[in-house]
């Protein structure tokens, strides 16, 4: 009679897993099953873990390490703003018009975040702005709502105090469409504003 104890640890996350066989000799069916079960469930699952670790070496550790202070060493030296600003090798390297990314912010940095945040919510104070417009507006033969301005700064002011920030951003995205280039309270009162949308 031998008993033989089959135990599979694996130290992923603290967990530990021992099966028993029992005894060797012993042939019932069931009870060996549910071990042989029970033992390749852990054996996959073993290898499962051990297939999401990431095993770095020492050398492989100080090549990541080199290349993240070769990139700040070289970011550095474009920076104005640092000790070790090298004019001349910032001209050399900068873009120039007509670059792909030039006039941008670097991909995935914090000031990209930033602008694309500020970006959504222009673009939904513009859809505000219109869905006053379309509520409060009149819709003239031609089908499309018109307001004046005198009309919208008293309903709008309100809301938002950027009335002609907001009037200025949606036109140039081509939501509305007014006269003049900018809008003053009292003077343009008049001024009627075409919803385009």
């Amino acid at each position: 009679m031998m008993d033989e104890k089959l135990s599979i640890g694996t130290s992923i996350q603290g967990e530990t897993e021992t099966f028993t066989t029992g005894n060797m000799e012993t042939r019932d069916p069931e009870i060996m099953g549910n071990n042989k079960d029970k033992c390749a469930e852990a054996e996959n699952r073993r290898k499962e873990l051990l297939s999401k670790i990431k095993i770095m070496t020492m050398s492989d550790i100080r090549k990541e390490w080199q290349s993240w202070s070769d990139a700040h060493t070289e970011k550095q030296k474009r920076n104005p703003f640092s000790e070790d600003f090298d004019h001349s090798h910032a001209m050399a390297v900068r873009l120039h018009k007509g670059d792909n990314g030039y006039g941008r912010p670097e991909e995935g940095s914090k000031t990209e975040e930033r602008g694309n945040r500020a970006k959504n919510h222009i673009h939904k104070e513009i859809e505000e702005m219109c869905l006053i417009i379309r509520d409060m507006g009149v819709k003239g033969r031609d089908g499309r709502i018109r307001v004046t301005f005198g009309r919208l700064f008293q309903q709008y002011v309100r809301i938002s105090d950027k009335v002609v920030g907001i009037l200025l951003r949606a036109r140039k995205h081509k939501h509305l469409d007014f006269e003049g280039e900018m809008l003053w309270q009292g003077v343009h009162d008049n001024v009627v504003i075409t919803l385009l949308d």
